[in-house]
């Protein structure tokens, strides 16, 4: 129970930081938004994940002796465990960051992205439903369902539009933002059907460390160290507003304590850039921090491949209101938190090739296939 989280903490409940199961955990941000609120004290957590090829739990190993903490293998669809977690630990909060998200892994398997990202969160929100409604007034007044979601639920905006804000229609154009469409729409229905207390975050592409290598900055930074070619589709001149996954964290924690019941809040990092102009940045950083032999720019490794199918030209947000209600603004500027990512990969050789090897998966097995049942008497 949450008890257990207070008995650590002195037995007094004044000292206790609200505890939120966190689903997802295990993920890119999952495992920074977790690794951010334990060390600056906003939550006790616990951790669900499913533990898929993109969840890596050995980003979370230095929470391994944190008593405000607790981590647990398994699905938000299933019904039973969730529901004994609720119950055991009495959170405050439940965020959802679990999901499939790689747009090229959904245009190959569109049904694994509908049952993760629409039947996951679908039965994830009955089951909060019915925990919530057996809750106090009091504590029920308290609760909240956060739904992580993206930008790409909005479909593909011009060079001329003005970017995204809480009021574009969806418009999704690929399985992968169908299945996060899908699954905010429920969220929202469950807001304005059942008054299960919600809220809802689109936010624009995150970077920073951690990042499993499928998606195009830790791809591009591992190729150009490696030497191998640097792949950009189409004409590289698609753009993305890139959010530094901290800025991103610290949106979450203010939406979740100071967001109003039932809206959306649009979060990005006003950085627009197209994937040429990323590929580039990362080469300059490259060619300085690990010069090569002489006369040789990282650069030269790049090369143009076929687009892919439905493929949005440009994402962008507007971050007013999170600026106006909640006074959030991103504080790092796209080069800063190139560098600091790059530099991130360059210093974590080990977990790069973990992760290349899928050893770190076999580490999760020999770890946790046998000990969800111990995690869950805790």
């Amino acid at each position: 129970m949450n008890d257990l989280f207070k008995s650590e903490r002195h037995g007094c409940s004044e000292e206790t930081p609200q505890t939120v199961l966190v689903t997802g955990g295990a993920g890119f941000i999952g495992a920074n938004f977790i690794l951010q609120a334990r060390g600056a004290q906003w939550y006790n957590v616990v951790n669900l994940d499913k533990l898929t090829y993109a969840s890596n739990l050995q980003n979370l190993t230095a929470l391994e002796n944190d008593s405000g903490y607790r981590f647990v293998r398994g699905d938000i669809g299933d019904p039973e465990l969730v529901s004994h977690l609720l119950e055991q630990y009495q959170p405050d909060a439940v965020i959802n960051f679990a999901a499939e998200s790689h747009v090229d892994r959904s245009i190959l398997n569109p049904l694994s992205f509908a049952l993760t990202n629409v039947t996951g969160t679908l039965q994830l929100l009955e089951t909060c439903r019915a925990y919530w409604q057996k809750l106090s007034p009091h504590k029920q007044g308290r609760f909240r369902f956060l739904q992580v979601s993206t930008d790409e639920v909005y479909g593909s905006l011009s060079m001329t539009d003005p970017p995204f804000c809480e009021d574009n229609p969806y418009e999704p154009n690929s399985p992968y933002a169908a299945s996060k469409a899908g699954a905010d729409h429920f969220v929202r229905a469950y807001y304005h059907t059942y008054g299960l207390p919600t809220l809802i975050t689109n936010c624009s592409n995150n970077y920073g460390p951690r990042q499993f290598p499928e998606k195009l900055i830790p791809l591009t930074i591992l190729n150009a160290m490696e030497g191998q070619l640097l792949p950009i589709y189409g004409d590289g001149q698609n753009i993305r507003d890139w959010l530094y996954v901290s800025d991103h964290c610290e949106a979450l924690h203010l939406v979740l304590q100071q967001g109003k019941v039932g809206e959306t809040y649009c979060i990005g990092g006003q950085n627009e850039q197209t994937n040429l102009m990323v590929v580039e940045k990362i080469c300059t950083i490259l060619d300085e921090l690990l010069p090569s032999k002489p006369n040789f720019s990282h650069s030269s490794l790049i090369t143009f491949v076929k687009d892919r199918p439905g493929h949005d030209r440009r994402y962008a947000i507007d971050c007013t209101k999170m600026n106006r209600e909640l006074g959030w603004k991103p504080t790092e500027s796209f080069d800063s938190g190139l560098l600091k990512t790059v530099q991130w990969y360059i210093n974590h050789p080990q977990w790069v090739e973990q992760i290349r090897t899928g050893a770190y998966q076999s580490w999760i097995e020999q770890n946790y296939t046998d000990r969800t049942a111990n995690y869950l008497s805790v």
